[in-house]
Order: structure tokens, then sequence, then C-alpha cells
């Protein structure tokens, strides 16, 4: 597979997580579970091959997406096609970014995949048209670069007061939000109304995520895991609480996680079909 991520232009760059292309993907299986990372997306599919959703359950197909869609912010996990010989253009904004591209309320998106074109019209159908015509990536990455820098809108920065709460989260995790939050100036409801508009979820939930990643984390650089040490670690007020967090966010216990090798593999996304998950009780539709 050929990946390749792009830095960009330092006026957008605070509010771009990762800008990235890759082809010639060659999964192992075609159905993968995503847990949801705190993130909204714009998505390219650069091959010309339809993507599909699912329900988590029973795997049956519920939606398709072409082109360019988005993926807002998600509570929980959910189900999504992979297809050989991929490629796919992806632009991922910080946790406190979208809104100064978007330009509306962020939980506007919460719990969604739309088309990009509902959202921010046929420039955006230009843009991958304009992608396809060029050969290699850093061509792409400069139309995409372009589209960003026309669309942002300085007068729709995140406050000060925010974007340090966020980054309070990242680097608190394993603290209670109630801890994190204590020393904001105004109102909860004015923070609340901030995350809605900025972030999309609340602060308790975005925490929620945080730190449910972190813990993923965690548990790659372990080689022997100990629930409970686990537990802890991430802040959890018990064993029990961990195992309902884990259950919640991914679908599965955190040692069917395990027997799986879902630790060996990206921290954020599960093949569901691959050779040993069926033994869970998972099924593909025929």
């Amino acid at each position: 597979m050929e990946f390749t991520t792009h830095l960009p232009h330092p006026l957008i760059a605070p509010f771009i997580e990762s800008v990235f292309h890759f082809k010639h993907f060659q999964p192992d299986h075609s159905i993968e579970r995503v847990v949801p990372t705190g993130h909204v997306f714009i998505i390219f599919e650069l091959d010309g091959k339809p993507r599909n959703t699912f329900e988590n359950d029973s795997l049956v197909p519920n939606a398709t997406y072409t082109q360019v869609w988005i993926s807002g912010m998600h509570r929980n996990y959910i189900s999504i096609s992979a297809h050989p010989d991929s490629e796919m253009f992806v632009i991922q904004f910080k946790p406190d970014g979208a809104y100064p591209f978007f330009h509306f309320p962020i939980a506007e998106l919460n719990e969604k995949i739309v088309s990009a074109e509902e959202v921010l019209g046929e420039d955006i159908l230009t843009l991958r048209d304009e992608m396809l015509v060029v050969d290699t990536a850093q061509a792409k990455f400069a139309l995409a670069e372009q589209w960003l820098m026309s669309r942002f809108d300085q007068e729709k920065l995140p406050p000060n007061d925010l974007q340090d709460l966020v980054r309070k989260i990242h680097e608190d995790a394993t603290c209670s939000c109630q801890e994190i939050v204590h020393d904001y100036p105004k109102t909860q409801k004015h923070l609340i109304d901030l995350f809605k508009r900025y972030v999309g979820l609340t602060p308790k939930y975005y925490h929620r995520i945080v730190r449910f990643n972190e813990m993923l984390q965690l548990i790659q650089k372990n080689q022997q895991i100990r629930w409970a040490q686990i537990a802890y670690q991430c802040g959890y007020a018990d064993q029990s609480h961990f195992i309902r967090e884990f259950k919640h966010f991914s679908g599965f216990n955190p040692q069917e996680y395990i027997q799986q090798g879902f630790n060996e593999d990206e921290p954020n996304f599960f093949p569901l079909d691959r050779e040993g998950v069926k033994k869970l009780g998972v099924k593909k539709e025929e």
C-alpha cells in the first residue's frame, strides 16, 4: 500500500489533525468496526467503489456512500466496508477544528455520515474531480489545501479557553471530567454549548472517548495485560466500569478483544469477517 501524509499550511494546520492519501490497499477482510475517536472527517473515494455501512449486530448493509462524504462525531462504534485495491483521500479535523471550515455547529453532524455535497455544496465534487485528474499525492494535497484555505473563516476560530480545555482533556485523560473542567470560569451550560458548537459532543462524553482511546494505546504497548491495572491506570472507578466502557465503545469485552488479536492491529479498526472473528458470533450477511 502507498500511504502519504501532508502537513497543511501554517494558517490552517492548528485545526487539521491529518491529511492523508492511500492507494493499493489490500485488506484481509471486507467489514471492519470503527470505534469513535472524537474527530470529524471528510472522506473521498478515488477508486469508483461505493462504500457501505452496516447494522452493527446483523451486519446487514444500511447505507451506501460514493464520491465524497462527511463522518461526524460518533458516540459509538460503526461498521463499514473495506475494499481491495482501494484508493482514498481523507481530511481529519482536530476535535475543535472543524467549525472554521463548516461554519455551522458541529453537533449537527453528530451520529451522521452524510453526502459532502449536501453540506458543502458542489465545490467538493469539483475538488474530487480535480484530484482524479492529477497523478501524484502531492498534487492532490495541493488541491485539497487550496480548497481548505478558501473555506477557512478566521472569524469562527474556537475560543482559547475551549482549546485549552480540549488539550487538557487529552493531557489528563485519566482524570475525571469534573476535575478537568473544575476551573472553567463560566457556567456549565456555557461550556456545553461551546462544545456542541465547536466539538459536537458534550465535554463529559468527549472525555469518555478520549480516555477509551488512551486505553487502547496503552493495551497496544503491553505484552502482558493485567486488566485491573489497566482500569486503574486509565482512571475507571473499578474493573466493572472499565468493562462496560470497553463494551460500549468497541462492542467487545476486553477478553474477546485480545482473543481476536485486535490489539495487534490499528487501534481503532477491528476486522469483523477475518478468520476467527465468527467464533464470537459476528456473521456477514450472505
